[in-house]
């Protein structure tokens, strides 16, 4: 079990569940860092007395301060106040609960300081992955998957975690609130359908990618770098239920699976206690109360942005980051209401053709190509 944490995104969905399990196990508290949430932040740090509050602008930082003046936790902002926090000698473990690109810095920055990582930021891998894991690789940093599915196959594949037997990975999907629906349908629905995801309770962002199943499509990518396995040995179904997390099909045939109840927690615990398992305040699995388990094949048509990330995948280099920065600045347009559903898929399919391909790109071309395709997308609408 690891000796204390530095929590990334520690007032997000993630990062509030990842309080519960640190207060469960009595782990102490390093650093928390947040963007605009000076509230709970402001809980958070007279709960948990963190020795560094990080937040994402120097004004929140500035009314964090405020209202902290009586506690001797120290206060910083921005990009160096995230590397700070993910970088502390005192935190053998940061949980990357941020979302978006935001993560690949701090995160390369604890590998470099052989930190581990438990890892909620699937952007990382989606945009660097080859990058990261050769770090973590070079650095011997442990990464230990907090995304439900990949800590599913990760628990599949434990004590080794060898692929060397393995011939697919099976990532399971909810298929989001619009399951079954007509294209047509699917023209009409609103964010107030959108967000209304079937099994889990996420943020916003992560909720509206469920929906298009480009978050899906971002996992494929995941699993690829994470377990170094080639897109063809990587597939998807939909499992409504969201009981079975994945599955890992082996040479011979048989076929693993994790099953338990939706629950971010039991992931998030088991990242700070690998390769030890403790009691978890999560409710268990009763198989006998449970409704039918079915499986069933995405439909790409309906959901082109899963079909879109697999090519991606398959092209590989600047292709994935220039499609999830895209994605990112389509689905924040989304949430303002002003684009519809479909325009995701649309302006994120025109960012990707529009950013000049790169193979084997470096970081700074990587985050290049991320600022390129968000321009794309802005450029797009206002013409």
């Amino acid at each position: 079990m690891v000796k204390c944490v530095s929590i990334l995104g520690s007032t997000g969905s993630v990062g509030r569940q990842t309080l519960d399990i640190v207060e469960h196990l009595q782990i102490p508290v390093a650093a928390l860092t947040a963007g605009q949430s000076v509230e709970r932040m402001a809980q958070q740090c007279r709960k948990f007395r963190p020795m560094l509050a990080v937040m994402a602008t120097r004004e929140a930082a500035e009314a964090l301060q405020r209202e902290l003046s009586d506690l001797p936790t120290k206060i910083a902002w921005g990009e160096e106040g995230l590397i700070k926090a993910a970088t502390m000698p005192q935190a053998d473990c940061i949980i990357t609960a941020i979302v978006g690109m935001l993560g690949l810095k701090p995160t390369l920055a604890a590998i470099r300081e052989k930190k581990r990582i438990g890892l909620a930021n699937k952007e990382t891998l989606v945009c660097a992955g080859e990058l990261v894991m050769a770090e973590a690789k070079k650095y011997g940093a442990e990464i230990v998957p907090v995304d439900s599915e990949h800590s599913a196959i990760f628990q599949c594949l434990m004590p080794s975690l060898d692929t060397r037997q393995v011939k697919r990975i099976i990532l399971t999907c909810s298929g989001g609130p619009f399951y079954g629906l007509s294209k047509e349908e699917l023209k009409k629905v609103t964010k107030a359908d959108a967000l209304r995801h079937p099994t889990w309770k996420m943020g916003q962002k992560i909720t509206i990618d469920c929906a298009t199943l480009m978050n899906k499509g971002l996992e494929v990518i995941e699993a690829m770098r994470l377990y170094d396995l080639p897109l063809e040995q990587v597939d998807v179904v939909i499992h409504r239920q969201s009981i079975v997390h994945s599955m890992v099909e082996f040479s011979d045939g048989a076929v693993m699976a994790q099953l338990g109840t939706p629950d971010m927690r039991l992931p998030i615990q088991l990242a700070m206690t690998y390769p030890e398992r403790c009691d978890s305040p999560v409710e268990k699995l009763d198989l006998t109360a449970c409704e039918p388990l079915t499986f069933s094949k995405p439909n790409l048509e309906h959901f082109p942005c899963l079909a879109l990330a697999r090519d991606c995948a398959k092209k590989g280099g600047t292709a994935c980051p220039a499609m999830n920065g895209a994605n990112e600045e389509a689905v924040a347009l989304y949430l303002q209401d002003k684009i519809g559903f479909y325009d995701i898929y649309r302006l994120v399919a025109q960012a990707v053709d529009a950013v000049p391909f790169i193979k084997e790109p470096t970081l700074e071309q990587i985050l290049e190509a991320d600022a390129l395709a968000r321009e794309a997308v802005r450029n797009a609408i206002s013409e």
